[in-house]
């Protein structure tokens, strides 16, 4: 590990009480239905193919990963949107932080602003234990993906997708879903033992999803599903 990397690391440990306060205080003032399960996965749950923008020797795979598997699906249905998905997906792209809690700060690195293109990259600052880099993967009219690059706490991939509810035609729906194992063993500790990464990320996903159905001028139809599915990889 570099001295740059273990600098981010030690940050985030020192950093994390301040974190958890923050996710205490959000999750006890949260008015959305939260559903949540977390059941144990297969080989279904292996991520599928890379993009061709998650090429790189900075992109940190989910294979450069240490410990479980963590394949993870927020989704919100929302009713009273005059949108289509793909306009809500251009709101979305265009500033990510229209979405993201207030303890989270997208800065980007590389990139024009206003939207999503492959190849382009942020560093995701917080105060707590999640702070690193990503590079958009894949970009689309209702789609775009992130991979997580060298120094974050993560190791893997996560897309956004925008479309209609299956069952429900009048409604949009809004997914998120991510694949990924600690980037270390310092982050396997944030993630599986002090518990404190993984609640930050399950916080700013959660509020993300809430977030979309207020830009898309909807509101959330039976509250926010969060799906976890867990697989210890040999890798």
């Amino acid at each position: 590990m570099t001295g740059d990397r273990r600098s981010r690391r030690v940050s985030a440990v020192l950093r994390w009480p301040v974190g958890l306060a923050l996710v205490s205080w959000r999750y006890f003032w949260r008015t959305t239905p939260i559903h949540r399960s977390d059941v144990v996965g297969d080989l279904g749950d292996l991520p599928p193919a890379s993009p061709q923008g998650a090429e790189g020797d900075d992109v940190q795979r989910p294979s450069d990963g240490v410990g479980t598997l963590l394949h993870r699906r927020y989704s919100v249905r929302i009713r009273g949107s005059r949108l289509s998905p793909e306009e809500l997906m251009t709101r979305l792209a265009a500033d990510p932080d229209r979405w993201s809690p207030e303890f989270a700060v997208f800065r980007r690195t590389r990139g024009e602003p206003g939207g999503m293109a492959v190849g382009d990259e942020f560093l995701i600052r917080m105060p707590g234990p999640w702070d690193g880099p990503v590079r958009v993967a894949a970009a689309g009219p209702s789609a775009f993906s992130f991979v997580t690059l060298e120094g974050h706490l993560e190791a893997g991939r996560i897309e956004f997708r925008t479309r209609r509810d299956p069952d429900h035609p009048e409604m949009l729906r809004f997914d998120i879903e991510s694949w990924a194992r600690p980037g270390d063993r310092l982050s396997h500790v944030l993630y599986n033992t002090l518990r404190v990464a993984k609640e930050v990320q399950f916080n700013m996903w959660t509020h993300a999803c809430i977030r979309a159905a207020a830009i898309a001028g909807g509101r959330p139809d039976g509250g926010v599903t969060v799906r976890t599915r867990r697989f210890a990889t040999a890798g």
